[in-house]
């Protein structure tokens, strides 16, 4: 089995969750005390986004590429970026390094279109929601259309994302505003929603919407075991 390089720590509680869903279904496929080989450089979330939120793209992307050369260095023979918004950088870690880096919105993009949808919502942080770098790679290499919500929805979003979920602090009054969010997307024509920050999943599950739900944190730790054991 291949083993896995993860950058984690954007936040750590969604890292828990990679590790988990990685080694709940190496696991499973594999049977016995079989698990996945990973290899974890957790980062530190605030800084980060400080580089996002300054436009310190550059410096950023150098940052993560020297993360990841470090996991390659230590034996991964892939690597995931554990988030949505630094996939902004997502270039630049992947012409740096020598092993692949399995984009997240490919990943999420393959189960839409198993399930044969071509417009969905995508809920995330304001980075991910108005900028191109995961909208254009949704419509140009995989024909999928999104729709968003508004800036003072995305805001509102991001506030919980930054002082609830980062912290596990799961509140029934944010899951509601989410998925009244939700409805104005449907009524825009989303057949789906893209949780598209890797908090998110642990606030919206299927149970809680009759659209079809796409956990990117699932989707992506399930596209490095395929990997894994190619």
């Amino acid at each position: 089995m291949k083993k896995i390089g993860l950058i984690g720590g954007l936040s750590w509680q969604s890292t828990v969750e990679y590790y988990r869903i990685i080694n709940e279904e190496s696991n499973r496929r594999l049977g016995g005390l079989d698990t996945a080989e990973c290899i974890l450089y957790s980062v530190n979330l605030a800084e980060k986004l400080g580089r996002m939120t300054r436009g310190e793209y550059q410096q950023l992307g150098q940052e993560f590429l020297e993360v990841g050369q470090k996991l390659v260095a230590a034996g991964a023979d892939m690597v995931l970026l554990c988030t949505n918004t630094m996939h902004a950088v997502y270039d630049t870690l992947s012409a740096g390094l020598s092993v692949p880096v399995l984009h997240i919105a490919d990943a999420t993009a393959a189960a839409i279109r198993r399930q044969g949808l071509t417009k969905v919502a995508l809920l995330g942080t304001p980075f991910t929601l108005t900028q191109p770098f995961y909208k254009d790679r949704l419509k140009q290499l995989h024909g999928i259309d999104v729709v968003i919500p508004t800036p003072e929805q995305g805001a509102e979003i991001y506030r919980v994302i930054q002082e609830e979920l980062t912290f596990h602090l799961l509140k029934e009054s944010s899951r509601r505003y989410f998925l009244d969010v939700l409805d104005t997307l449907r009524a825009q024509g989303a057949q789906g929603v893209i949780l598209g920050c890797t908090e998110i999943p642990l606030l919206i599950q299927q149970q809680h919407t009759d659209l079809p739900v796409f956990d990117t944190t699932t989707l992506h730790a399930l596209a490095a075991v395929d990997e894994a054991l190619a």
